[in-house]
């Protein structure tokens, strides 16, 4: 059986499918990753992204982080692609239970997923260090210099995991919930080097591990389907 019919089949015949996406199911629609020949990695700026989208640097020049931030994270005129729409689809249809991803984007939301547990966080969430008041994409994308909060002074900070911080406990709970419950687990748009949410993964107990990625990855060995190819190309030939 061709691979994509395969993956058909055990869609048509599950009721507990669950998603974990990474960056290439954002590059598709046009937002850049860190890592591909064309991504954030590979342009030109004072310090690469890894240094910047840091905790230290945050603390150490805010100004800065804000500056790179506003440039190169914030893709607010981005719409979903096939591949959000159709898992915004089969969560419609009862068969997706969750979608776990490491995009910040909310892409997802934004296609109609309800069920979305965000790793890494979200831009469109931004919070108050001091007093924790919450604050709209729009507060960030509509300022300039350092965001502070107007009910207190403090600094706003997006709800963003930055390197050198830990992921939200209550996500990585729900994500590991959802995907050791689950009897499809369908992994596409990542590279799966990124821990530790690459590691959520070893939670499924199944046998219907499925990776959509253009490129190999150090899980291929351990799939159970291997799809080298677009996400949104595999996804949007699926039937519901």
């Amino acid at each position: 059986m061709a691979a994509q019919e395969q993956l058909q089949s055990w869609i048509k015949n599950s009721e507990n499918i669950v998603f974990f996406g990474g960056a290439g199911v954002s590059t598709e629609s046009g937002i850049p990753d860190f890592r591909s020949v064309d991504g954030l990695y590979h342009q030109t700026y004072d310090q690469p992204p890894e240094t910047i989208l840091s905790h230290t640097y945050f603390e150490g020049r805010t100004g800065d982080f804000y500056r790179f931030y506003r440039d190169k994270m914030l893709c607010l005129g981005t719409k979903p692609n096939v591949a959000h729409l159709k898992l915004a689809q089969l969560e419609r249809c009862g068969k997706l239970k969750a979608v776990v991803t490491q995009n910040i984007d909310g892409l997802h939301q934004l296609a109609g997923s309800r069920t979305v547990y965000e790793l890494h966080g979200s831009v469109h969430r931004n919070y108050c260090t001091q007093c924790r008041a919450f604050y709209g994409v729009d507060f960030i994308a509509q300022g300039e210099g350092v965001p502070l909060c107007p009910v207190c002074g403090g600094v706003v900070k997006p709800d963003v995991v930055l390197y050198e911080e830990g992921l939200d406990q209550d996500t990585v709970e729900g994500a590991v919930r959802a995907i050791a419950d689950a009897d499809v687990l369908i992994v596409g748009g990542t590279s799966l080097v990124v821990y530790p949410a690459a590691g959520l993964i070893n939670y499924y107990r199944g046998n219907k591990l499925v990776l959509i990625n253009r490129d190999p990855t150090p899980y291929d060995r351990e799939a159970d389907l291997v799809i080298h190819d677009s996400i949104g190309k595999v996804l949007g030939g699926i039937e519901v």
